[in-house]
């Protein structure tokens, strides 16, 4: 029976402040932790697997826990999804990428603007429903796009779908993607289409985003070229660039995500499923929807057992994040925070992986256990782990 690792990233589900935090302006964010002090969560599938067992998760405690856990430091200075991810996958940044809380300056602006044909609206550091409201109407009126970032690497084109249509926004987004380099690096380029009518704008699930391609090979890019197959299910795709996935399936919710997954561990296809579900992120975290989050982890919580009893004797799942997005934390933006990690399968010992000093790690095992390969930018935890 071929080996196979289930990865997901519950996107933003961070576990407790990094360190550093300090220099993000992150003291005190923990998104599992917060959320539970403020609207208790009901999460039993996790908790059995040892969730509330990871140092300062400030979840109950399971002294019968099946899984393995731990928790995860990002190496790379920054609280990305791009840098989040490649670190995961064996590509840690000893230069971030950069980001502009000012808004961007007017050397990049003019040369957007020209590659583009129109002029822009915004160019400033905000939240994107809040944006939409702000300046949608004069958006409608003029049609020139609304660009804005954030905390985070991120050039964000806002337009509504009537006026801008999607192909157009996408082609934007490409121009900016080839001009965001060098000197000016931003992690991805992101199209954030909208409808509705004054004060009733809306985003659509119509988002994509436009990464920077890995500068050297991900553990994703290893296992394509040693022959496995990889599936890349919700935004990985857009994360790593196309590259280093087998069959990509781009679904936009959590629910889908979900469905995607138990589908392809039904099907016994894959080597890597590897999994984004983006809800707790793009939907609550950022829109400090505290309630929204708490009930979009339970709505998880509730089909974990479907994922787990869909999978084979030497399938390993693990379940991890990518940063932290603490909706109690003042701000909208990412925090920087630990990242979970629960392991689970038929021969995984139940044990504390304890605090790992890189994502990395997780890259590691996954190419450790499907090919018995070493990366040395991460430390594999397989024999820690797994019986024969």
């Amino acid at each position: 029976m071929n080996k196979r690792v289930i990865l997901i990233v519950l996107d933003s589900v961070g576990i407790g402040a990094l360190p550093d935090a300090m220099d993000f302006g992150d003291v005190g964010a923990h998104t599992l932790g917060n959320i539970n002090s403020v609207r208790p969560m009901w999460l039993p599938n996790l908790i059995k697997l040892g969730l509330g067992n990871i140092a300062g998760s400030r979840l109950p405690y399971n002294p019968n826990n099946h899984g393995a856990f731990g928790r995860l430091m990002e190496t790379t200075h920054a609280k990305d999804t791009t840098s989040g991810h490649w670190e995961m996958m064996g590509l840690p940044m000893k230069i971030p990428f950069r980001t502009y809380p000012n808004g961007f300056p007017k050397e990049i602006m003019d040369k957007f603007e020209s590659m583009i044909g129109r002029g822009t609206l915004g160019n400033k550091a905000a939240s994107g429903t809040a944006i939409i409201n702000e300046l949608g109407d004069e958006h409608v009126s003029s049609g020139k796009p609304i660009v804005y970032t954030s905390a985070d690497s991120v050039f964000q084109i806002a337009a509504h779908e009537l006026v801008i249509p999607l192909s157009e926004l996408y082609c934007m987004c490409e121009k900016a993607r080839n001009l965001l380099i060098g000197d000016n690096l931003v992690g991805r380029v992101i199209a954030r289409p909208f409808l509705g009518s004054s004060r009733n704008y809306y985003r659509t699930e119509n988002r994509r985003d436009f990464a920077l391609a890995p500068m050297h090979d991900t553990v994703l890019d290893m296992l394509v070229n040693d022959g496995k197959s990889v599936i890349g299910i919700g935004k990985i795709e857009d994360i790593f660039a196309h590259r280093g996935l087998s069959i990509v399936d781009h679904t936009k919710n959590n629910p889908d995500g979900i469905e995607a997954t138990i589908h392809y561990i039904r099907e016994g296809m894959g080597d890597l499923i590897f999994t984004n579900l983006v809800d707790f992120d793009m939907l609550y975290g950022h829109r400090n929807d505290i309630e929204g989050y708490a009930e979009s982890l339970e709505a998880f919580d509730r089909r974990l057992p479907e994922i787990i009893s869909a999978m084979r004797d030497d399938d390993i799942l693990m379940i991890t994040a990518d940063h932290g997005c603490d909706p109690c934390h003042p701000g909208t933006d990412h925090t920087r925070e630990y990242i979970p990690l629960i392991v689970y399968g038929k021969h995984v010992l139940p044990i504390d992986l304890g605090t790992r000093n890189t994502f990395a790690d997780i890259g590691a095992a996954v190419l450790d256990y499907l090919t018995g390969k070493i990366i040395n930018t991460g430390t594999s935890f397989l024999r820690l782990l797994y019986t024969e």
